[in-house]
């Protein structure tokens, strides 16, 4: 059951209500509802220093953590003049950062953009930090990346999502490998959000019509930075209980729920937008599930006299697209009866529009009572501009959706694409980021984007250095790999035996491959298994040793998905694999962090050309990780030769079954010959040279062409105010 209105609103004032701190330590407070701090540079840490012990078990989340630290704890703290001054430094950069006038990038290069007349960001899913659970994967870390490159670069940007009270689900696997689900309920009490409200004080509420009655909607404001985030809500009063379960889960429910809550996403923002006075220059969709509200703003249109044509290319002019997904299978459809069923005829009359009429705009084949209605064909036919997130899938798009402009060749449809980067300021490693502040400048963030002054500079660290970093980050992780597994061994009630044998498991100095990513059909999760006898050897070599981290959750309804992950489950129980080979339970951001700082290797094998981006490969190469992955998505614009490793080749012609064993060929040639060797060969210091050179490049490369400064950066000049109409 999620709260009543009055609870959310009684919770909602907790939220807003200080929490009462000694003086010295009181900028905590402040700076606790602004999530600054989790890419601040000591700003995760001044946290965690309260109290180690309780900053677990509140899962990183400061809000809790000033409310539940015992007060010796925080006396403690308010007494040590060391920690008070690292207070008083962090508040006094939180301050600086958020002052008004900053001198900005966007201040300087955007300035078609304003506060007046800000990016309108939509998206189904936010990857802020993993204390506000509002994602799955990918597109919402992305989406979390993209609003703090926003931030930092000063781009006027508001972002629009949903604020699921049960959030995404959390993960367990029994001792067969099967995945559990379990939802546990969000207490917006514990978290840095305010509910909206007017200049009366009342809790600001628009209404959608839905299913044929009237849905109340509230919304709660995120501060990202000097980004916000408004997260809708159907929890309120009045709705009954099916309604204000709307917006319960990510990604939860039947068909009817995933197209409601895209309605309250889409045309609910529309309305919270024009309730709060913020006249957008730009609506930003990021994936389809918001395409909705192009139809919203055409209505706003139609209400002012214009004629639906008329309002749809104004509609366009003002709106942007992302598409993240290659494959047609993966984009939202719905039968004609459901569309019917959750608008109702009243809502494709006030566009002017028959119910044929208006079911076409999501039909690729117009007429065609057969064909499903698609957001992604709605958004294509409704913005100015698409973009896929990598050259390759930008291609791949065209080629998808060429069926959209018949009359085009392929590279004529008019789909680009802005290749994905990541934050690097929240994925570095604390370690690899005081050597860059060393070796290139405080302002290590601002010369990403200047490739030559970064290689430069990156060439000045030394063999040594970077080995060190990288041998402390790979000791951390197994540390961390090993509490992990103990701690889930005791709640799974397993033998006190069983559990304290995690403590000794893994090696500190051997290399550390990891693989985490969804668990589906097309990411190849088997492929390693391929060759069982020949991965034995590679695992248990007495001079070489190999070990795997996988991580990773299937969608609850994805049957074959849970199957490949039981199969992987299965496969570690080995009484030997299982000292080389370790599943972690219930993947979130800390997890990701975690690995991406720390692996030696990054293994990722979809099959090709399915990987649309795949960022996280992206967050291991601004670690000094080495990728080893098939040319799909980013590698394949990152990959030279020398900074990583490639997987199989670019062809495309050939059957599933013989790109799989083709692929499965080149991954276990390519570990034997070139990545073991490489990484134990040391000269007569312990340093493998050849491995480090190739972490350098990798860093010197990659960085600055993959990082979400400069994706938010072609955002804002060729899409934001460089796009042109279809």
């Amino acid at each position: 059951m999620v709260q009543t209105m009055r609870e959310a609103e009684a919770v909602g004032e907790e939220a807003g209500g200080a929490t009462t701190l000694p003086e010295t330590i009181a900028a905590l407070e402040r700076i606790s509802r602004n999530y600054w701090w989790s890419w601040n540079q000591d700003g995760q840490a001044v946290f965690r220093d309260l109290d180690q012990e309780v900053w677990d078990l509140c899962e990183h989340n400061p809000r809790r953590l000033l409310k539940e630290a015992p007060q010796y704890s925080l006396m403690r703290k308010a007494t040590d003049p060391v920690y008070i001054e690292r207070v008083r430094r962090v508040a006094e950069g939180f301050d600086a950062y958020m002052a008004a006038g900053a001198d900005t990038w966007a201040a300087r290069n955007a300035r078609g953009l304003t506060h007046e007349r800000p990016v309108a960001y939509f998206c189904a899913e936010f990857g802020v930090h993993h204390s506000l659970p509002l994602y799955s994967g990918g597109l919402g870390i992305l989406a979390g990346d993209h609003l703090k490159s926003a931030s930092d670069l000063g781009l006027p940007l508001v972002a629009v999502g949903l604020l699921y009270h049960h959030g995404y689900f959390r993960q367990r696997l029994r001792r067969d490998g099967w995945q559990e689900e379990a939802y546990q309920q969000i207490n917006v009490g514990d978290l840095p959000m305010r509910l909206v409200r007017g200049e009366d004080g009342e809790p600001v509420r628009i209404e959608l019509d839905v299913r044929g009655h009237t849905v109340l909607v509230q919304a709660w404001r995120v501060e990202v930075g000097r980004v916000t985030l408004y997260l809708l809500d159907t929890n309120v009063e009045g709705n009954n209980e099916i309604d204000r379960l709307i917006t319960g889960h990510l990604y939860g429910g039947d068909r009817e729920t995933r197209c409601v809550q895209e309605m309250v996403l889409g045309i609910g923002g529309v309305r919270l937008l024009r309730r709060l006075g913020i006249d957008p220059h730009v609506f930003h969709l990021n994936e389809g599930h918001s395409a909705f509200l192009t139809l919203e703003l055409a209505r706003e249109l139609l209400e002012g006299g214009a004629a639906f044509e008329e309002a749809a290319r104004e509609v366009r002019s003002r709106c942007a697209f992302t598409t993240h997904t290659p494959v047609a299978a993966g984009h939202d459809e719905f039968v004609a009866a459901l569309i019917e069923k959750c608008f109702g005829e009243g809502y494709w009359r006030g566009l002017g529009l028959s119910r044929e009429e208006f079911l076409n705009l999501g039909r690729v084949n117009e007429g065609d009572e057969e064909e499903l209605f698609g957001l992604t064909p709605l958004a294509l036919r409704m913005c100015r501009s698409s973009n896929g997130v990598s050259r390759k899938h930008g291609e791949v798009s065209r080629e998808l959706w060429n069926k959209m402009w018949p009359e085009r060749r392929v590279e004529e449809v008019p789909i680009t694409s802005v290749t994905n980067g990541v934050h690097a300021p929240t994925w570095v490693s604390p370690l690899l980021r005081s050597l860059f502040e060393e070796h290139v400048g405080a302002g290590w963030t601002e010369v990403l984007h200047d490739a030559e002054a970064w290689s430069r500079a990156v060439d000045r660290i030394g063999d040594e250095e970077l080995w060190k970093v990288r041998c402390l980050q790979r000791k951390r992780l197994i540390a961390f790999v090993r509490e992990r597994l103990f701690e889930a061994r005791l709640q799974q009630h397993e033998p006190r035996s069983y559990a304290e044998a995690a403590l000794g498991m893994f090696d500190p100095e051997s290399l550390t491959i990891g693989f985490a990513r969804r668990v589906a059909a097309y990411k190849r999760w088997g492929l390693i298994l391929t060759e069982p006898e020949r991965l034995r050897r590679l695992l248990l070599d007495a001079d070489r040793p190999v070990q795997f981290l996988f991580a990773g959750k299937a969608h609850p309804q994805d049957q074959g998905a849970k199957l490949i992950l039981q199969q992987i489950a299965q496969w570690k129980l080995d009484p030997e694999i299982m000292q080389r080979a370790v599943f972690l339970q219930d993947y979130d951001q800390e997890i990701a962090r975690q690995l991406v700082q720390s692996v030696d290797v990054w293994m990722n094998v979809p099959r090709r050309p399915l990987e649309a981006s795949g960022t996280s490969g992206e967050k291991v190469a601004l670690n000094g990780g080495l990728n080893l992955s098939v040319l799909d998505g980013w590698w394949l614009e990152g990959y030279d030769g020398r900074n990583g490793w490639a997987v199989g080749d670019a062809t495309l012609t050939e059957t599933v079954e013989e790109m799989d064993k083709r692929d499965a060929e080149s991954l276990y040639r390519v570990l034997e010959s070139e990545v073991v060797p490489t990484f134990y060969e040391r000269d007569e210091r312990g340093v493998p040279r050849r491995w480090v050179e190739m972490t350098r490049h990798a860093i010197r490369t990659l960085a600055p062409a993959f990082n979400s400064d400069r994706m938010v950066r072609d955002y804002a000049l060729r899409v934001y105010l460089g796009g042109q109409e279809k």
